[in-house]
This record gives structure tokens, C-alpha cells and sequence, in this order.
């Protein structure tokens, strides 16, 4: 692996004209693609295996034309104080609306709610709900401004008009803390190397991968049914990777110089050592991304994969652009110790003079490493407990899909989802759909009947609708309005219960009852992603575990990083519910509604948290393992894998959390908890896991932490990421050099 890459490295350091000639013609072609691929359609939420998807499905196929996955909108009519929507001039202004509403071209359906007993008890609120052929995505800017004018006449009429529904949905944004987020980055990046070249190298790599990456996904969004969210996650974490990646290398470069090696040969060597480090990394983030298929939901699957992508191109531009540029940059990226005028650093041959004369100053990685070789159970013991407390309030985590009650009150949804739960209470904003097949009963009707009576006998049922039969009269539809909110325990038990009195009627009748709607639906993605966890959890960390026993040839070794990752992430779940469920620090964070976790929000952060937190263990880790295998003591070596690597590694930290933090601004909650939840799991990773608890661990262990049973050494390939086969490469060449400075 090391000899091969080294080979890539100086050809690609050589042959710089072509290689950039060919990730420029990539990132043009992919522009290309992007900008003349057609606008993305809707963005299917289908859930297999699940009984919400399956009674879906039964409506599409038994009541065809319905457009059950067209956009609605429910437009909310308040009366002014001391009067009523019955008043005469109210009723008008409602009736001019729903007429006004009907004339859209894309308008499927409008209900009067004085036909359809659309008014409260008290009168003062009313709703008309507007079904479209075409989904929210799709609907014209036209139609959704009609909708709007005909709320704003209403309003002019003295009414107050919200507007829920997913009609008015928009496409989300990320804001301007993403590009604060990449300016942290640059800042880092020239503080880390004193060279304005230097650090714009990382920075440039990482934004023509994401371009290629993002583009891509743009180009392919409509023929692959890929939502807004997917592109804003690759952009995430591979500017991330994609930034901390060319910085490991360029880091090893510029130490490479530092020993006195020609440019191509440094380039190569970076490349042949850390360019290995930066495959396996990038090999757990991937399998890591793409294990989440095991969950089987396709918007997951589709976010996991489009983002493993970005993040292999990540590796791909690391290995052979990252030293094209290098050899473009010349003498204007210099050795490590001598980072020129631009932090008032002295040259290099004034850096080579105070090396030669005298011994160095102690980097902060090296005193800091040897404390904990020194105090390796108080700081084992302090990091397990802190980051035990932080997760804490994983404890009570509570998950759910978001819906317009998790909106800001600024929002019309909020606005109108607050008035529809006074008018007619608060599971109105939640209603479940029954759907009775009953294709195979000899008296349909009275099963329909039946499942009624049944419905409303169970607890928590506010109101029921009439059965709703199809042309065909053999599978009908029945409304059920929980009395209680619906993210609430109470709802999901009363799912739960109409699914269970199902069970019954088919047993007597042959009739199967099925329950579905958005609530539904939240409640079997939420019971489908817990399920999946555990063995998405084993597939993944075991495949990496397995990884990692190859790169570093040791059992342990892995297994504490394994374990340290577990901590990690319950702390940092720990932390994403203590502000988007308890509301701590929510006004901070831009959180204006606490409530549930998204449901995605474990599995998904198990799987890009274990990808990462593997980048910080391998790039850390090998360097010890490259001093122990050259035959120093296993402390010794602790404290040269943090001589090498703590400054580079805690740069790649920050440079990761600002990213991640960057899209705390976004205007889509998903983003937004993502982007918290991974920049505090970097944190508690790199500074507590991999920079406290993994040196005191291994200087706790001593030789055993490197221990591996000999026929499994014999068993595993070698792939040489600590560069041992370099070093019998470059002797000639480090002899010539000896002779030509004597």
C-alpha cells in the first residue's frame, strides 16, 4: 500500500499539469450536468416492510386519481374578537376564498368548511383544506402565490388566515454560518502552517471535491429521486474530510522537508505514509455511510451513499491533487519549523541552525503526551466520567419525525397548526387514516361498519368519520382525530390499539385493517430505526474493527477505539437532547421549538461519528504505531505519535467542528440537529476520546496494546501504512543526500 501510493504521489507531483487539467475537467463536466439537468421532483418517503406503508400503497392502488401523495394545505380562518365565522360578512370572505382557491390549474380538490362541519364548537375558527395533483416540490411558484393571495384578500377582510399543510414547504437553506464555518477553517489552516499557500491548498482540494460531489448529486437528483437535505449532508462532511484530509498530507509533506528531502521525494513519501492513513480513514467513513442501507429506508440509504461518494472523492483528490498542487506551490510551502514571515517565524536555514545548535523546545503535544504517560488513571478516569455525565440526558431521549408543531412561530404552519389544535384540539393536527380491505368479506359494508364501532370505543379517540368506500366498494377509508397531540405516548398507544382490534376483525371476518397517515407513519419509522440499530451497529463497527486489526496489527487497539467511539456518541446524543429536547442553550443554538429527536438522528450519527472518530484514531494512532515498529518503547512512542501528530490532529478537530457548526444556521431542523450533534461528537472525540483516553489507555498497556496471536499475523495482508517498505526505498537516496551536504 505505502509503495504503491508513494509511486501515485510522485507522479502525480510530476505530472501536475495533467492531473489538474483532469479534476478540472471533472468538476466542469459535473457543472455541466448539474446546471442542465432538469429541477429535482418529489422526494418519495416510503418506508418498506411497514404497515403505514403498505395501507399507502393499498390507496393508491384502490383509489386511483386520489393523488395521495399530492400537496395539501389547510388555510385557517380566525374570526376577529366578539364575532364568529357564521357572521355573514365572514362567511363571504371564507366562501370568495374557497372559490378563489378552486380556479388552480393544479388545484385537485377544495372542501367548504361550511359543507364539511370545518368550524369549531365556539365558532371563531374555521379551515378549508385544499388538495393538489402534484406534490409540494413540484407545485408551480404560480400556484403557491395564488394560495397566498387568496389568504392575504381574507385577511383584508379582517380575518386572521394561517396557512399549514406541506404546500407553502420550502427548499431549505443553510445560511451565512456555513461560510463562517469555512472561514474558521482558513484561519486554522494559516495559523497551522504560517503560509497563506500553505493553507489555501487543504481549503481548495476540499471545495473542488465537494463541487464534483454536490454537482454530481444536483445532476442526478431527479432521475435518482434525491432530496434537497441529501446535497446539504455531502457538502457537510466532505468539506470535513475533504479539508482535513489534504491537511494530513500537506503536514507530512512539509515534515518530509523538514529531514532535508527533495520535493518529489517528500511529496511522495507524504503520500506513500499519510496518504495511507487517509485511505483506511476514508474507509470506515464509507462503510460507515453506505452500512446505512442495512436500515432500508431509501431517503437514508440514498443521503448515506450520495455522501460516501463525496467523501471517496475526498480521498481520491487527497492522494493525487493535494501533491499536483504542492509542486505547483514550489519553494512557497516550506518545512515544517520554518513557516516563514507571515507569523514572524524564522526561515529555514535559521530553523536548521537552532536545530543543529541546540535542543528544541517541547511541542504542547509532547508535554501533554507525557503527562498522561505519567497519570494515565486520573486522566482515564476523568475522561470516562465526563463524558459518562454528558450523556446523561441520552437517558431520556425521546424520538420523532418533525412536523409543523416543531416549526418556529414566525412560520404560517406554526401559526396554523397552533389555531387548528384551540378550534378542535390538539390530535387534529395528527389524524390517523384507517384503511379497510375488505376485498375478501362477503359483507363489506358491515365490516366497515364494524371497524368503526370498534374504533370508537378504544381510548383516547376524540372523533371518528364515516367510512369512506371506493368506486369498487370493497376497501374504504375511515378518519380517526386522537385526543392527544400527535408526538404524544397516548397517540402512539392508540395506533397501536386500532392495529390490535385489526388483528381481531380478521381473524372473524377476513377483512384486514391497516393504519396510516403522517402520524402513523412517524411512529413505524421511529419503531424501524430502533430495531435497526443494534445490527447496523454490529455490522459497522465490526467491519471497521476488522479494518483496523490489518492497519494496525493488534486486538486491542481497535477495541478501545471501538469503545471510545461508543462514548463518544452517547455523549454527544447526550448533548442533542439536552438542547433540542430540554431547550438548554436553545436560544443560543437558534433553537425557537424544543421537542422529539429525529428519528434518524442515532442511527445516523452512529454511522458518521464511528466514520470520523476512526480518521482521528488512524491518523493518531499510526504514528505510534510507526515509532513502536522502528523500536522505541511503547511509551516513548505514545509521546512521538503526539510529537508528530496532536497539533495537526487538534487542527483537523476545529476545522471540523467550525464546518459542522456551520450548519447549525441552516432553516431545516434535520440539518441543524445534525450539524450540532456532529460538531460536539468531533469535540468529545479528538479532545477527550482520542487525545485524553486513548494515550492513557495505551500507556496502561504497554507492549500488550500492540499484542496480536501469531497465525492471525501470518493470516492478515500486509498493507504497510506505517511506510516500512520506504525506508529501504529512499536509503540510496538518503545516502547521495548525506554525501552531497558533507
Amino acid at each position: 500500500m505505502a509503495t504503491f501510493l508513494y509511486k501515485l504521489g510522485r507522479l502525480a507531483f510530476r505530472r501536475r499539469h495533467f492531473v489538474a487539467l483532469i479534476w478540472v475537467a471533472l468538476l466542469t463536466l459535473a457543472g455541466v450536468g448539474a446546471a442542465s439537468a432538469p429541477p429535482a421532483g418529489t422526494t418519495s418517503f416510503s418506508i418498506p416492510g411497514t404497515e403505514a406503508q403498505k395501507a399507502f400503497d393499498l390507496l393508491e392502488e384502490r383509489f386511483p386519481g386520489a393523488a395521495a401523495d399530492g400537496a395539501t394545505a389547510r388555510v385557517v380562518f380566525k374570526a376577529p374578537d366578539g364575532e364568529k365565522m357564521t357572521d355573514p360578512d365572514n362567511k363571504a370572505a371564507v366562501e370568495k376564498t374557497v372559490a378563489d382557491l378552486a380556479d388552480g390549474s393544479e388545484v385537485a380538490s377544495v372542501a367548504d368548511p361550511y359543507r364539511g362541519n370545518a368550524v369549531s364548537q365556539d365558532g371563531t375558527i374555521a379551515y378549508a383544506s385544499v388538495k393538489y395533483d402534484v406534490s409540494g416540490m413540484e407545485l408551480e411558484d404560480s400556484t403557491k402565490d395564488a394560495l397566498e393571495d387568496a389568504a392575504q384578500q381574507a385577511r383584508d377582510a379582517g380575518l386572521t388566515v394561517e396557512i399549514g399543510g406541506d404546500a407553502l414547504q420550502a427548499v431549505p437553506h443553510t445560511g451565512a454560518t456555513e461560510v463562517i464555518g469555512i472561514a474558521v477553517a482558513a484561519v486554522v489552516l494559516v495559523i497551522t502552517f504560517g503560509s497563506l499557500v500553505a493553507a489555501g491548498l487543504p481549503l481548495l482540494t476540499a471545495l473542488i471535491g465537494v463541487g464534483i460531489g454536490v454537482s454530481s448529486i444536483t445532476a442526478l437528483a431527479s432521475a435518482l429521486e434525491l432530496g434537497s437535505t441529501t446535497s446539504i449532508l455531502a457538502m457537510m462532511i466532505g468539506l470535513a474530510v475533504g479539508i482535513d484530509y489534504a491537511l494530513f498530507i500537506v503536514s507530512r509533506y512539509r515534515a518530509e522537508l523538514a529531514e532535508g528531502r527533495e520535493r518529489e521525494e517528500a511529496a511522495g513519501r507524504a503520500v506513500g505514509t499519510a496518504g495511507s492513513a487517509v485511505v483506511f480513514a476514508g474507509l470506515t467513513v464509507v462503510i460507515a455511510l453506505v452500512g446505512l442501507a442495512v436500515v432500508n429506508i431509501p431517503m437514508l440509504t440514498k443521503m448515506g451513499i450520495a455522501a460516501a461518494g463525496t467523501v471517496a472523492i475526498a480521498v481520491v483528490i487527497a492522494l493525487t491533487m493535494v501533491p499536483a498542487l504542492l509542486g505547483y506551490a514550489g519553494r512557497r510551502v516550506k518545512p515544517a519549523g520554518a513557516k516563514g514571515k507571515l507569523l514572524g517565524r524564522k526561515s529555514a536555514d535559521q530553523a536548521t541552525e537552532r536545530t543543529e545548535g541546540a535542543q528544541p523546545k517541547a511541542n504542547l503535544g509532547t508535554r501533554w503526551a507525557r503527562f498522561v504517560v505519567r497519570r494515565p488513571v486520573a486522566v482515564l478516569l476523568l475522561g470516562v466520567v465526563g463524558l459518562g455525565a454528558a450523556a446523561v440526558p441520552a437517558a431520556s431521549l425521546e424520538l420523532g419525525l418533525p412536523d409543523d408543531g416543531s416549526q418556529p412561530t414566525s412560520t404560517t404552519q406554526r401559526r396554523a397548526y397552533d389555531l387548528l389544535s384551540e378550534g378542535f384540539g390538539p390530535g387534529f393536527n395528527g389524524p390517523l387514516m384507517v384503511v379497510v380491505d375488505a376485498q375478501g368479506s362477503d359483507a363489506p359494508q358491515q365490516v366497515f361498519t364494524d371497524v368503526s364501532d370498534e374504533i370508537k370505543g378504544l381510548d383516547d379517540v376524540m372523533a371518528v368519520t364515516p367510512p369512506q368506500p371506493n368506486k369498487g366498494g370493497d376497501t374504504a377509508t375511515i378518519t380517526v382525530v386522537p385526543d392527544s397531540k400527535p408526538s404524544s405516548v397516548a397517540t402512539e398507544d392508540l395506533v397501536h390499539a386500532i392495529r390490535d382490534a385489526g388483528g381481531d376483525i380478521r381473524a372473524d371476518t377476513g377483512a384486514e385493517t391497516l393504519v396510516t397517515g403522517s402520524t402513523a407513519m412517524n411512529i413505524d419509522v421511529s419503531q424501524k430505526l430502533n430495531d435497526a440499530l443494534l445490527p447496523y451497529l454490529v455490522l459497522v463497527v465490526g467491519l471497521a474493527f476488522l479494518l483496523l486489526i490489518v492497519v494496525f496489527r493488534s486486538i486491542l487497539v481497535p477495541l478501545k477505539a471501538a469503545l471510545g467511539f461508543l462514548l463518544s456518541v452517547m455523549a454527544a446524543l447526550g448533548a442533542v437532547v439536552a438542547v433540542f429536547q430540554w431547550g438548554w442553550l436553545s436560544g443560543l443554538m437558534g433553537v425557537e421549538e424544543t421537542g422529539p429527536v429525529m428519528s434518524m438522528m442515532p442511527i445516523f450519527m452512529v454511522g458518521v461519528v464511528f466514520g470520523l472518530a476512526m480518521d482521528y484514531e488512524v491518523f493518531l494512532v499510526t504514528r505510534m504505531r510507526e515509532a513502536y515498529v522502528h523500536g522505541e518503547k511503547p511509551d516513548e512512542a505514545v509521546v512521538t505519535g503526539f510529537k508528530h501528530g496532536a497539533r495537526v490532529v487538534t487542527a483537523a478537530a476545529v476545522i471540523m467542528m467550525a464546518v459542522f457548526a456551520g450548519f447549525i444556521g441552516s432553516s431545516e431542523s434535520m440539518v441543524k440537529m445534525i450539524g450540532f450533534g456532529l460538531a460536539i461528537a468531533v469535540f468529545f472525540d479528538a479532545f477527550v476520546v482520542r487525545m485524553a483516553i486513548v494515550p492513557a489507555v495505551l500507556a496502561l498497556l504497554g507492549k500488550r496494546a500492540w499484542w496480536l496471536p501469531k497465525w492471525l499475523d501470518r493470516a492478515l495482508p500486509n498493507v504497510d501504512v506505517e511506510g516500512e517498505g520506504l525506508r529501504s526505498l529512499g536509503d540510496d537516496k538518503d545516502e547521495d543526500r548525506e554525501l552531497v551536504r558533507t
